[in-house]
């Protein structure tokens, strides 16, 4: 699997080109093969850090790799070759300066696939309790004529006269020494002289696949499901990159969520809100029954433990918060508006009891003024 560019190099989505070159400066001399021989792993990173920083160095290609993700960069030249392919002299001495001037055999290695991002939105009720989804993906597959060689059946690729198979040159520079990626073979070591018909030297064709995936229960806004190997197919041989599911939720009606909670705004009736009562709420299981207790004020919220969603990583299912909110009456009758200018009368002649927050208020008001005037 391709580790995202800016992680690689460790940097923020941010940074400036003088940081990115700092960053993969550092990096490339730590890695470098010449400095950990016989090290897998370091030769391995070191290719990776080359990818980076060709993509990101690269205005066109960083802004393509922001938006579609490696997706983006496949097949624009993003990381292949040597130091010589970024045009900075730096690195070409560098490498130089490191080599101590041993000629190495290149072998050609399979390089594996770019990971692949394809984009799903599901709606809320989808997301909680899961979905099983068909999805059509163009990508690069493994030429079959050529079994991936990129020659014509019955040949094999040769190897580079220019460079002797080493995939890079050396350009005397005055007193430098300067190593560049050869450009007869591009870095391979290897040319194909006589290419297949179907794939046209490159091994691999573009076609699109329908795979099944099973979405699982609780995923939320920025969840991928990785199907392995699905994503295209390597170069030489090499094995194919993972494509990625990435998941958005839709807005819903009624519900927001906050990770496994779920909140919504409850209207109720000021008869409700005074008196108290049962009202009837949705969940995503179907309805059920709150219970409003007398004197509730608005925007009091309310917990109905284990309604809300299971988390996709194991824990408990999250809780659903019910805000209750005081709708006011309108279009109201003579004889309605009667009845409450009545009402309204009877509460004034003992306020702080009826409404002791508005009571506590208003003194508060008057005191403020009061003392404006000292």
């Amino acid at each position: 699997m391709q580790q995202d560019y800016y992680e690689l190099l460790g940097v923020n989505r941010s940074a400036d080109e003088a940081e990115i070159k700092k960053a993969y400066r550092k990096l490339a001399m730590k890695h470098h093969p010449d400095r950990n021989p016989d090290d897998k792993d370091s030769e391995e990173k070191f290719k990776e850090v080359q990818k980076a920083y060709a993509v990101l160095s690269d205005q066109k290609k960083r802004a393509a790799y922001d938006q579609f993700g490696h997706a983006g960069v496949d097949g624009m030249g993003g990381g292949a070759g040597g130091f010589g392919g970024f045009g900075d002299v730096f690195e070409d001495i560098f490498e130089n300066i490191f080599s101590s001037g041993r000629r190495q055999q290149r072998q050609s290695r399979g390089q594996q696939g770019s990971d692949l991002q394809y984009n799903v939105q599901l709606s809320l009720e989808e997301a909680a309790q899961g979905k099983q989804i068909e999805i059509t993906v163009p990508r690069h597959v493994g030429c079959k004529t050529c079994d991936g060689s990129g020659a014509k059946k019955g040949s094999t690729p040769k190897q580079c006269e220019t460079c002797d198979g080493m995939g890079q040159v050396r350009i005397q520079q005055g007193f430098f020494s300067i190593q560049q990626t050869c450009p007869s073979c591009h870095g391979e070591g290897r040319v194909i002289t006589n290419p297949c018909g179907d794939c046209h030297g490159q091994g691999r064709v573009r076609e699109s696949k329908t795979l099944t995936v099973k979405i699982p229960a609780g995923v939320d806004n920025g969840d991928r499901v990785r199907l392995s190997n699905e994503g295209e197919a390597g170069t030489h041989g090499g094995e194919a990159g993972d494509l990625y599911v990435q998941i958005s939720v839709k807005p819903h009606a009624i519900f927001e969520r906050h990770d496994s909670d779920l909140h919504c705004e409850v209207p109720i009736s000021f008869v409700t809100a005074a008196l108290g009562g049962s009202i009837e709420v949705p969940t995503l299981e179907g309805r059920v029954t709150l219970k409003i207790p007398a004197e509730t004020q608005t925007g009091k919220s309310f917990r109905m433990r284990g309604k809300g969603v299971k988390s996709v990583r194991g824990y408990a299912t999250g809780d659903l918060l019910c805000k209750v909110v005081l709708e006011t009456p309108v279009n109201l009758s003579r004889e309605q508006k009667d009845m409450l200018t009545s009402l309204q009368d009877s509460l004034e002649q003992s306020k702080s009891t009826h409404s002791p927050r508005s009571s506590s208020w208003f003194d508060g008001v008057k005191k403020f003024f009061e003392d404006m005037k000292l």
